[in-house]
């Protein structure tokens, strides 16, 4: 089963046609730029993980990716919608985003905050709305980000070859919760790639897409040969440097010829 959308209903849906990040000035390279001087914000994601029963890391991470999308289709992110200055502020600067966990009360404390949750298989993540880097809900303030590892208990199927793979660099010892964000921003590098029509394609499809870890004698292809990369900044947790490659743009571009009546 593909991962189930909470609070999109119908018409929710509003997509931006313009691209706040010119390749010249990307959010996720770590050398200075303009972006660095505007208010930072940050986008809250909180992740289930129960004691008893944790999610696959893999899906842990591919359930982030999926709300960061759910998040940036939103009809509240949108023109006037109740969340777009925060949005249109978060992308102005640098694009942060942090994955925090819960259980028991605490997840449900952060689900009675204004957000959307995504289900995948065995994952749920909430996203929230964009919030200044020290102005955090205090029940998601709370929450921790250190410890968020996670582990699958079988290895990934192969990648479905219709949709998008976001390759993990496989050099990186990451934390489940600094890949999930990691994730997050791969899928938002492919959601700017994508026309206003490719975007609703995509979504009416539910999103289809993997992550996978590459192959160390492939990542030097992935990130040398034009796709999408990931540099992260080195805020947190690991070097600057690139984490992410996204492959197959095309197959979504695809998607939506097919979507023509």
């Amino acid at each position: 089963m593909g991962p189930i959308l909470h609070d999109l209903a119908a018409g929710r849906l509003g997509f931006v046609s313009e691209n706040p990040t010119p390749v010249s000035d990307s959010p996720f390279r770590s050398e200075p730029s303009a972006r660095d001087t505007a208010p930072q914000f940050v986008l809250p994601m909180v992740v289930r993980i129960e004691r008893a029963d944790p999610p696959a890391r893999t899906d842990a991470l591919e359930t982030a990716a999926l709300a960061v999308l759910t998040i940036l289709g939103d009809e509240r992110s949108a023109g006037d919608g109740e969340w777009a200055q925060a949005m249109r502020d978060w992308q102005d600067a640098r694009i942060r985003k942090v994955v925090r966990r819960a259980r028991g009360a605490e997840w449900r404390r952060a689900e009675a905050l204004p957000g959307i949750t995504v289900t995948g298989e065995s994952a749920q993540v909430r996203v929230f709305p964009p919030v200044p880097l020290d102005g955090w809900p205090k029940d998601l303030a709370r929450l921790q980000v250190s410890g968020t590892d996670l582990d699958d208990p079988e290895p990934p199927v192969d990648a479905d070859p219709a949709a998008p793979v976001l390759w993990v660099n496989p050099h990186l010892g990451m934390t489940a919760g600094k890949a999930m964000a990691q994730a997050g921003h791969a899928a938002q590098l492919t959601w700017w790639e994508l026309t206003d029509e490719e975007r609703a394609a995509w979504h009416d499809a539910g999103f289809p897409l993997a992550v996978r870890t590459a192959a160390p004698a492939r990542w030097p292809e992935l990130t040398n040969s034009g796709l999408p990369v990931v540099r992260d900044a080195g805020f947190t947790e690991i070097a600057p440097g690139a984490t992410f490659a996204v492959e197959g743009v095309d197959r979504i571009r695809a998607l939506a010829r097919e979507e023509r009546p």
